[in-house]
């Protein structure tokens, strides 16, 4: 007994004063309801009618399991364990349209920490989601569209001005044994061709290497990591399974990208001496991890890479390629260097717009 009442009947009528309170909430635009320890609702506020179909009479009493049939990120005796939680759920409208809800759920508890009540209040996010999508897969578009530009360049180069260079150079070869007078300054102009070949094709293949496309990423890795390592005298060790297999075209374009983006990084600001680059794969998804022994990223300048909307070209490009096939990128760096990972998975990744039913995937497999 407690203030002459029976101690479940106060916790009872504590529960009523909740709904009471949550009632007034009714004009708000978030869906607002309030689950019993046996799973049946208990109360239904006029924004949760408005999203999602079922009148408060017709709600209170049922489960919300058989009216929303919720999907659920992690399992759902977690989240009940908790005192607070938020995250992302899947919840099915009376008309059968799914929709996607940021959720958060407070849980109310006895005395002894028993659980009495779970009190949920959801928003809609499926139209923001649905434009979040949209974006990232115009990015991703994008990218793809300066991929295949990149490669029609360097074709270019090699194709076009690369057998120009080399039709000027057999001329010139000819105009050295014609004339002694000239010989010397035409020797001199056949160095100058040989580098202007040199670069050419240095120039073309770093847009895009043709061992990207008839080998695959690991090729294309090694003679990249190799090349860096003469040009900005850093110890480079690459480190990759014995047999990768080729990947997704996009996949293994995405993983080349941000290989060059991070080295160029590690070589323009780092001051590092040594990078080790490690890919990992296994049959879920394939990790590229860049570590650098430099003098790190000030916290501002890491705080700004790790925004989205204050990211620069290079990071924002490598993290948009990797969203756009469903995976991340992570930078971690203190005083001792800087991480890089990009992690991206194997599987097919559907689109979030459920609300028409259409799940768009690309797909992304070990060839």
């Amino acid at each position: 007994m407690r203030d002459g009442k029976p101690e479940v009947e106060q916790k009872v009528a504590g529960i009523s004063d909740i709904s009471e309170k949550a009632a007034l909430l009714d004009l708000a635009n978030d869906a607002i309801f309030v689950k019993s320890v046996n799973g049946t609702i208990s109360y239904w506020n006029q924004g949760a009618e408005r999203l999602y179909g079922w009148t408060k009479t017709e709600a209170l009493g049922r489960s919300t399991h058989e009216l929303l049939r919720t999907e659920f990120p992690i399992p759902l005796t977690e989240i009940e364990a908790r005192d607070f939680w938020e995250g992302e759920l899947r919840h099915t409208r009376r008309d059968g349209v799914q929709i996607l809800v940021a959720s958060r759920w407070t849980t109310l508890r006895a005395d002894d920490g028993k659980p009495l009540a779970w009190l949920e209040i959801n928003t809609d996010i499926t139209s923001r989601r649905r434009a979040e999508d949209a974006t990232r897969q115009l990015s991703g578009r994008l990218l793809t569209l300066q991929d295949d530009e990149r490669r029609r360049i360097a074709r270019a180069l090699h194709d076009s001005l690369g057998q120009f260079l080399t039709a000027l150079k057999m001329n010139l070869s000819l105009l050295s044994t014609a004339d002694e007078t000239n010989a010397k300054l035409a020797a001199e102009c056949s160095q100058i061709v040989d580098q202007c070949l040199t670069e050419t094709r240095t120039i073309s293949h770093l847009l895009h290497p043709p061992l990207l496309d008839e080998a695959g990423f690991a090729p294309a890795a090694r003679w990249y990591v190799d090349g860096f390592a003469q040009r900005s005298k850093i110890k480079a060790n690459l480190n990759l399974p014995p047999e990768l297999p080729r990947l997704h075209r996009d996949v293994e374009v995405a993983l080349f990208r941000a290989l060059q983006e991070a080295l160029t990084n590690v070589h323009r600001h780092s001051g590092s001496s040594a990078v080790d680059i490690c890919i990992d794969l296994d049959k879920e998804r394939v990790r590229l991890e860049i570590m650098d022994n430099g003098r790190g990223i000030p916290e501002e300048r890491l705080n700004l890479i790790t925004d989205d909307a204050r990211a620069g070209v290079g990071i924002a490009g490598m993290r948009e390629r990797a969203r756009e096939l469903g995976g991340s990128l992570d930078i971690k760096s203190d005083a001792t260097g800087t991480r890089v990972l990009v992690t991206i998975p194997l599987h097919q990744r559907t689109s979030v717009d459920s609300a028409q039913g259409d799940e768009r995937s690309r797909g992304i497999s070990v060839a």
